[in-house]
């Protein structure tokens, strides 16, 4: 379940935290076309304190013909951290704060999955998603190559590659389009799985969380 989860955050957070981690003057870009291709998508993409939306989800398993499906909606607030509700085929919520990781069933349930402070390793993955939340360049260029392919006119894409870490062991490479938000995600995964995320519904107003969204990173 861990594992899980921790694929499900870390799409939820690349995918809201791409304009965070290209807003900052420093990059993790290794040549001058590198460096032009983020420069480029800073211009383009927005930052928001909050982000609103619906997902949809594919996850191609390697050996199997259909996919798996679902979707819901998610909130990603960088002071925070990640919240990620499934509607179908079945309720459940996932959240993400600096300290741990939080699943609820459909009833409302709640348990800790994972607690950073006792699991260092853990802790690691933690950093890694506050990292791209707070748009921390330097953390994140010791875990992935950036590049980004930013045409005159279209949409933009951004490729990560890990470097090296408990990141790298389960993942090859994920991708990133959109325009002035994220709207598609497609990791891929070294046992040959696929998973694609598509957003829609993007909304940053309300910029602050409401009540009832602030008690749910309780």
């Amino acid at each position: 379940m861990m594992r899980r989860s921790f694929r499900l955050l870390l799409l939820a957070a690349i995918a809201a935290s791409v304009a965070a981690l290209t807003a900052h003057g420093q990059t993790a870009a290794s040549t001058a076309t590198e460096e032009a291709g983020l420069a480029a998508l800073r211009e383009r993409i927005s930052v928001a304190p909050v982000l609103r939306g619906d997902f949809a989800q594919e996850k191609h398993i390697e050996g199997f013909r259909n996919p798996l499906r679902s979707s819901g909606h998610f909130l990603i607030a960088r002071e925070r951290g990640v919240l990620w509700q499934t509607l179908a085929p079945f309720p459940s919520e996932v959240v993400l704060t600096r300290d741990q990781i939080l699943s609820r069933r459909g009833d409302g349930a709640a348990r800790v999955e994972v607690d950073a402070r006792q699991q260092p390793a853990l802790g690691t993955i933690n950093a890694v998603m506050f990292a791209l939340l707070g748009g921390d360049v330097d953390a994140l260029a010791s875990r992935f190559q950036l590049r980004a392919t930013v045409p005159p006119n279209g949409d933009w894409k951004l490729e990560l590659v890990p470097r090296a870490g408990a990141i790298a062991q389960v993942f090859e490479h994920i991708e990133l389009e959109g325009d002035r938000q994220v709207r598609r995600v497609e990791m891929r995964e070294r046992s040959g799985d696929r998973t694609l995320l598509t957003f829609s519904n993007l909304r940053e107003e309300p910029a602050r969380l409401g009540n009832e969204e602030a008690n749910r990173f309780e």
